[in-house]
């Protein structure tokens, strides 16, 4: 089962809050590039917020009802 990318964020704590709303509607979702991102700082380097693909479709749903 691959890991499709849902999004890359550039805030390291606007995607780990999109990741925690992930995993609190039972979607598994993983962050990449979350170490590079805080050594180089902010905005410099996204971090990507990845999920199953075959959950891909809900987790968009999901992250789409979010405020």
């Amino acid at each position: 089962m691959p890991l499709v990318t849902l999004e890359t964020v550039f805030d390291p704590v606007e995607a780990e809050i999109k990741r925690m709303t992930l995993e609190a509607g039972g979607i598994e979702a993983v962050l990449f590039d979350a170490g590079i991102a805080s050594l180089i700082g902010s905005g410099l380097s996204g971090v990507r917020l990845m999920v199953l693909d075959e959950d891909e479709d809900a987790a968009r749903s999901l992250l789409a009802e979010r405020p």
